[in-house]
């Protein structure tokens, strides 16, 4: 019997010694925040400074404390009551005690374990965000300079590619030595399986905002198909795609890279292209891309038409009908400007049914995301796409392009101190059987 008493005691005693035991960098808090934030904080991307190594996380502790504590980082906007999503990049509660009690109780490092590090600043090297190095990396032929004159400029890239075979992808990323130069970024793959077209006698890259916008036309030799259309937005994590789904990138074909330049105040080189990761698995399923609002389908159909009048919070919809097969969602991509303050997408159908697509209540220009989806949503035939944007143009909105306020338009290339009202939707046609489907994504 007292042999039995002083075994629970012992266990009691090591039980509050291990609740009080202080969490270690490299064992409990390096997974978190390389899962969470290290996606942004490294080179090129948009956050200001790295998060990859001991030191880097240590020597901003306290402010790290602060930023998680209050959940004003890691970044993440979308509404979770209205829809959840398989890439919420943002912190659990435990995740949170973690890293504030690591911090609390003087920062350990813990038995060091540099492979993690080491491996990432790799695909840092690498160009990537993406869990390994990239297959193939298609670059522009010369950096484009841009100049410190504080003006935008929307620029277009011609990238050839010739390769041995068409290739399966599972993930595809805009990449650039600087993205803080850049509004946002499209690219289109063209195939060219003809071999009497030339990939390479016409030009390599056009300023659509300067004097030979017209070089364009060049390239309408290249765009008879499209087989993908993807990009990047600030603070966008990789686009890839769930297990047996994916795109197939043909063996010869140009890519046609569009960079909005944002005003810069000195002169600055941009290096751009995209990684693509490869698959020797088959994609049974093929993605495809469809773009609504904005430089989309329905663009003239947003109601009222968008000019947003100075010192005004303006409200705007757009409606568009699936008149496709049914269709399975697989990712939302909501695109607003500066002046957004909240975007909202769902969709109704013939039954009466909500689907509820992605809300994002407080918009803000610089964190973006494509949002993945757990499962596929089904959009079926007829059902009616809604689009609700609202754009604050007041002298309240901190980050108004304009001081005083300036009526706003959504016209031609829609500079960043104009405004979009865009959703992007990349899907599969439905099987039976989606509605029970789990996404495994890559």
């Amino acid at each position: 019997m007292l042999f039995r008493k002083g075994l629970c005691l012992v266990l009691l005693i090591w039980c509050d010694v291990c609740l009080g035991q202080v969490p270690e960098f490299y064992k409990d808090v390096q997974p978190i925040i390389h899962t969470n934030c290290v996606p942004c904080h490294r080179t090129g991307e948009a956050a200001p400074f790295p998060l990859i190594t001991f030191d880097d996380v240590t020597k901003r502790s306290k402010f790290i404390r602060q930023v998680v504590s209050s959940r004003y980082m890691p970044p993440w906007k979308a509404d979770n009551h209205f829809n959840s999503f398989a890439n919420d990049r943002s912190l659990s509660d435990k995740d949170i005690k973690t890293i504030v009690s690591w911090i609390d109780g003087g920062a350990p490092k813990g038995k060091p374990n540099l492979k993690a590090e080491q491996d990432l600043q790799a695909r840092v090297s690498a160009g990537t965000a993406y869990k390994r190095k990239p297959d193939l990396t298609l670059k522009v032929k010369s950096g484009f300079q841009v100049k410190g004159d504080a003006q935008e400029r929307f620029v277009m890239f011609k990238i050839p590619f010739e390769m041995a075979a068409d290739a399966n992808v599972e993930a595809v990323e805009f990449t650039s030595n600087n993205k803080k130069l850049i509004h946002h970024a499209n690219f289109a793959i063209h195939p060219v399986a003809d071999p009497a077209i030339d990939l390479h006698n016409s030009v390599d890259v056009v300023d659509l905002s300067g004097p030979d916008a017209d070089k364009y036309y060049e390239w309408v030799k290249y765009k008879k198909e499209m087989t993908y259309y993807g990009g990047w937005i600030p603070g966008t994590t990789v686009e890839t795609y769930p297990e047996n789904m994916g795109w197939i990138m043909p063996k010869r074909g140009v890519v046609l890279v569009t960079v909005h330049f944002g005003p810069s105040s000195v002169d600055a080189e941009s290096i751009d292209g995209i990684n693509l990761f490869f698959k020797t698995t088959p994609i049974k399923r093929k993605v495809k891309v469809i773009s609504l609002g904005s430089g989309g389908i329905g663009e003239k159909d947003i109601t009222p038409p968008m000019m947003i009048f100075a010192d005004e919070i303006s409200k705007f919809r757009l409606r568009i009908a699936n008149n496709q097969p049914d269709i399975s969602l697989l990712y939302a991509w909501p695109h607003m400007h500066y002046l957004g303050k909240e975007f909202k997408a769902y969709a109704t159908t013939a039954a009466g049914d909500t689907i509820r697509l992605v809300h994002v209540p407080a918009w803000d220009f610089r964190w973006q995301e494509i949002y993945k989806y757990k499962q596929p949503l089904l959009l079926p035939k007829g059902a009616v796409v809604h689009v609700e944007g609202t754009y604050d143009n007041t002298k309240d909105n901190p980050a108004n392009p304009h001081n005083p306020p300036q009526l706003v338009m959504s016209t031609g290339n829609m500079r960043s101190d104009q405004e979009m009202m865009t959703l992007i939707l990349m899907y599969v046609e439905h099987e039976a059987g989606d509605e029970n489907l789990f996404f495994k994504w890559n």
